[in-house]
């Protein structure tokens, strides 16, 4: 009787539930990530508001969540060219999506005071967590870890004091305004251009 080789033999059967099983790994996985991602979108989205809402409002902020937990994880690999699709583009750069999209709703919706400041100590949070230049294998290597979450700490008190400045209603209110778009556009030159330029 002869035996056949290891290489010729046929696979066994997969197990019925290892599609399930990685759903339920791939949906699991980064839970700090997911947890901080999905708390700023419901944030945004005004829960005191939300609970008295439509029916269809509050099933929206449901929906919301959920999405948030999908694309919260930080896409923690080295840039590759791939498809410029939307939609490939949009899930590569969910991190980005996700709290951009939490800040859109959050001035739409307008929320407390209070609520702001949770906003905002979520967004810093998350980007933290999230940002691949700093915590990602694409860190560059020997960087303090401090200065990322000190300047991005100082930036975000910042523009919230700036945000809550009662000027909305004053004549010179476009000078704040004019300022801020000049800081923005400086900070991301700068940004762009440590990015770009090798470390030491």
């Amino acid at each position: 009787m002869t035996t056949v080789p290891a290489r010729f033999a046929r696979p066994g059967p997969r197990p019925a539930n290892s599609r399930a099983a990685r759903l339920i790994a791939r949906l699991t996985s980064r839970i700090t990530d997911r947890l901080l991602g999905t708390a700023l979108a419901v944030a945004a989205c005004d829960p005191p508001a939300a609970l008295h809402a439509p029916l269809p409002v509050r099933v929206l902020v449901v929906g919301a969540a959920a999405a948030a937990w999908w694309a919260a994880p930080m896409v923690d690999a080295r840039p590759v060219l791939t498809s410029m699709r939307w939609r490939t583009v949009a899930a590569r750069r969910r991190t980005t999506v996700l709290p951009a999209a939490a800040i859109a709703v959050a001035a739409a919706t307008g929320p407390a005071v209070w609520l702001v400041v949770c906003i905002a100590a979520l967004l810093l949070a998350y980007l933290l967590v999230t940002d691949a230049w700093t915590a990602g294998v694409t860190a560059p290597p020997g960087r303090p870890q401090a200065t990322p979450a000190l300047t991005a700490a100082a930036a975000t008190a910042v523009v919230l004091l700036a945000a809550q400045a009662p000027v909305v209603g004053t004549s010179w209110a476009r000078l704040p305004a004019s300022l801020a778009i000049a800081a923005t556009t400086v900070c991301l030159v700068l940004a762009l251009r440590t990015r770009r330029s090798p470390p030491g």
